[in-house]
């Protein structure tokens, strides 16, 4: 049976990130840069990658438990030291084992999947993923005989003069026939610059006994990250693919350099994103909604035709045709039914909101159950915490809550009561009720002028 093996290589210290975090838990639009290898590697292979883990194998190894298996690099002694540990995967398979790095979150399945295709199509013992760098400084040199077949690679430290010229270099992708790899792994040998068993070794004597191919990718794609201004390139790189793919798919955008879209979000055509708009995680947007700057999306679903002006809205479910913002906060396990208007300065956390409700403005409702097409006046507080436990308010359909209302939860108004302005409700008002709490008001007359008189009140003006 033939194997199709991915092995990843995140093992090491990521000095130059300045991070006590993992080099490769390090995020590129959305994910962590590991999490974009290791589904370009399982979409290529159709299998679960091997990833090599060494400092901080911890995080690593928690954060893809599931969906990888494991070797350890307790120290770091080279890229072939670092195959080595995976060498148990290899051992009695017959087939490919493709060759990855951690830190290159740009690289696409599909140039993975032609790497290993042109391996096997082509017979060859191993393919090296090349690209063309303006300034090779630091990059390995390919060095091809004059049909073309890669002879091998020279690290930087090893290069001689001539070699430095060489602009074609090493991304750090092969594709080996596994047993070939194996028997190269166990005749590697420290004896250069860095010390170190280097994996390009392999491939002058995979050379020497039969025939390497090179296929050149883009630059671009075999970029990796070693600090945080390559991680801000890499973002900006991903981030222009991600737009560019929903504006093909239909998606409208103001100015799609200042869009932020994090890599696994849907968005319906005819949706426009205005600039500086932040949709993250796996967040869903329906058709013809309009989504203004300075809105964040994250983790929540939006139906169709909403609009959302510079609001924040998490883990949250939201219907069609609602309206919300500006400034209003949608927090986790809000439910928001369809035709909702929610104004400025209005607050929702676990909370459902039926259909045709408004609440305009200046409004918290936590921990509550709103019934459909009521109205929530402004400075309505839904007291939902008693320092202690939080308790749930029910709000039946078509109530109408005046302004300044406080609802002491657990609290309970039936539906179509009516709660006057500045009460304060404990307990349960029937359906069809009025409710009203507020102390008698007491009025003196001409004080305001006999004050101003003594001068004891300051004029207004």
């Amino acid at each position: 049976m033939e194997h199709m093996v991915a092995i990843i290589m995140a093992a090491g210290h990521g000095k130059r990130m300045r991070s006590e975090k993992p080099k490769v838990l390090h995020t590129v639009c959305g994910k962590p840069m590991i999490d974009h290898v290791v589904g370009a590697a399982k979409e290529a292979t159709g299998n679960q990658p091997v990833v090599i883990v060494g400092v901080g194998r911890e995080a690593v190894m928690a954060h893809l438990e599931g969906r990888a298996d494991f070797a350890i690099q307790a120290e770091q002694k080279g890229t072939g030291h670092a195959v080595m540990m995976a060498e148990g995967y290899l051992i009695g398979k017959e087939g490919y084992a493709v060759v990855l790095a951690g830190d290159m979150p740009l690289l696409k399945a599909e140039t993975i999947a032609a790497l290993c295709k042109k391996c096997k199509e082509e017979d060859l013992d191993a393919v090296v993923l090349t690209s063309i760098a303006n300034n090779p400084t630091g990059y390995g040199r390919i060095i091809r005989d004059t049909t073309g077949n890669i002879l091998r690679i020279v690290e930087e430290k090893d290069a001689n003069a001539e070699e430095k010229l060489v602009k074609e270099v090493n991304s750090s992708v092969y594709c080996f026939k596994i047993e070939g790899l194996l028997n190269c792994l166990g005749n590697l040998s420290c004896n250069n610059a860095q010390g170190e068993y280097y994996l390009t070794d392999c491939i002058a004597q995979l050379s020497a006994s039969g025939a390497v191919g090179g296929l050149i990718a883009d630059a671009e794609e075999c970029s990796g990250v070693n600090d945080k201004a390559q991680l801000a390139a890499a973002e900006a790189i991903m981030r222009k693919r991600i737009n560019h793919k929903y504006l093909v798919d239909g998606v409208m955008m103001i100015d799609p350099d200042h869009t932020y879209i994090e890599d696994g979000a849907v968005i319906g055509q005819d949706t426009l994103l205005y600039p500086n708009c932040h949709i993250r995680g796996k967040s869903v947007i329906g058709k013809n909604c309009v989504i203004e700057s300075g809105t964040v999306i994250a983790d929540s679903t939006l139906g169709d035709d909403c609009h959302i002006r510079d609001s924040v809205i998490m883990e949250s479910t939201v219907g069609d045709r609602v309206t919300i913002g500006p400034f209003a906060y949608l927090r986790p396990q809000t439910v928001v039914e369809d035709e909702v208007h929610i104004g400025d300065f209005v607050e929702t956390k676990k909370a459902r909101i039926g259909k045709g409700t408004k609440m305009p403005h200046l409004t918290y409702v936590g921990d509550a159950d709103v019934g459909a097409h009521c109205n929530i006046a402004c400075g309505t507080i839904f007291a939902n915490y008693d320092g202690l436990t939080k308790y749930k308010t029910v709000v039946g359909d078509k109530v109408f809550i005046g302004c300044n209302v406080n609802l002491v939860a657990p609290a309970m108004v039936g539906e179509g009561a009516y709660i006057a302005a500045g009460t304060t409700v404990v307990g349960e008002v029937p359906a069809g009720a009025l409710s009203v709490g507020r102390s008698e008001q007491y009025i003196k007359e001409e004080w305001a002028d006999e004050k101003r008189e003594k001068g004891e009140l300051r004029e207004v003006y």
